[in-house]
């Protein structure tokens, strides 16, 4: 590609580098020059203006971008991903459904190895998103990019990138109430908060809450909730925080026939979560500061689980990098022999 200032009688069918401002009006950047443009910016008082010329091996940028949007995503409809037109070298990604994004980090870096002229951005890996969320974004930097180097960005990015929608499509939230521990009033009031902030969630995947169960806490009250939930997914939020593996919630989850898979997530606020299963089916058991609806560690487990790829062992590890989601001002600092506290 050829880039520099020209005269307006060597500019015609050139890409205008800048826009320019006219008394009728203004010439965008991008914009192929034609010979009623170059009147126009002579009649202006223009002699000249800078622009890039594509040379024989070179790709206009929009048609780069569109091609390089294709390869990352070959299936728009099995990758529930739209891709938008193009413009200024750009084409944005977005979803078309409710769920977490799914990607290569490995093939996002090669693309982005190839020139620094081809780029690529996107969200953060299993990040959730909503319809009509941006996942990703193509944006070709320069007027033109060389043929060979789009063609092995292509390659690199080949199929790296989808939304995956939730399998599981309602849950059941189980609430339980620890006699003598608040009045009945802050027990309601608590009851209402915690619904509400799951109810949100689900909302956020296009899941259902399909019943909200209220039991004392105790062990044999919320084994028989756990037995008779009805949902695809089971959503424990307790009176009191889960703070062992031998704690209420766990007990009653296996006096239920179910198993304990993991307690504790280094994800903060959310450090309290477990996660199990009855059956087929996945149970969450949220900490008591899942009842605010701010960024949680219940929102990333909820939606990684709800969309049918709960997180293994290593990736449980993993969230912990990035995993301080919210500085909290008011909680006291730990204090040396003070127990858990409710994350």
């Amino acid at each position: 590609m050829k880039f520099g200032r020209v005269s307006l009688w060597d500019a015609q069918g050139a890409i205008l580098a800048h826009s320019v401002s006219l008394p009728g009006g203004r010439l965008r950047k991008g914009l192929t020059l034609e010979a009623d443009h170059l009147a126009a910016l002579s009649h202006a008082g223009y002699d000249g203006v800078t622009v890039a010329r594509l040379g024989p091996g070179d790709v206009h940028e929009d048609e780069a971008a569109i091609r390089l949007g294709r390869a990352l995503v070959p299936d728009p409809e099995q990758a529930h991903l739209r891709l938008s037109g193009a413009a200024t070298g750009r084409v944005n990604l977005m979803a078309e459904s409710a769920g977490i994004v799914v990607m290569t980090p490995a093939a996002i870096v090669a693309v982005n190895q190839v020139d620094p002229a081809i780029t690529l951005a996107t969200v953060p890996p299993w990040r959730q998103v909503r319809p009509d969320g941006m996942v990703a974004t193509v944006k070709i930097i320069s007027y033109a990019v060389a043929a060979d180097r789009l063609e092995q960005a292509c390659t690199a990015a080949a199929g790296a990138l989808r939304v995956q929608p939730p399998v599981h499509r309602s849950a059941t939230l189980i609430l339980t109430d620890a006699p003598g521990a608040v009045g009945e009033g802050q027990a309601v009031k608590l009851a209402d908060k915690g619904r509400r902030a799951v109810r949100g969630r689900l909302d956020m995947l296009g899941m259902t809450l399909r019943e909200t169960l209220r039991v004392p806490h105790e062990t044999r009250a919320l084994a028989d909730a756990i037995t008779q939930a009805r949902g695809d997914m089971i959503l424990i939020l307790t009176a009191t925080a889960t703070s062992d593996a031998r704690d209420v919630a766990p007990e009653a989850l296996r006096a239920a026939g179910g198993q304990l898979e993991r307690f504790g997530i280094p994800v903060d606020p959310g450090n309290l979560l477990f996660l199990g299963a009855l059956g087929a089916r996945p149970v969450i058991g949220l900490p008591g500061s899942a009842r605010s609806s701010v960024l949680h560690g219940a929102d990333w487990m909820l939606a990684r689980v709800a969309c049918g790829l709960p997180p293994n062992s290593r990736e449980i590890a993993e969230m912990g990098v990035g995993g301080l989601l919210k500085e909290m001002p008011t909680r006291p600092m730990p204090r040396k022999g003070s127990g858990n506290t409710d994350t």
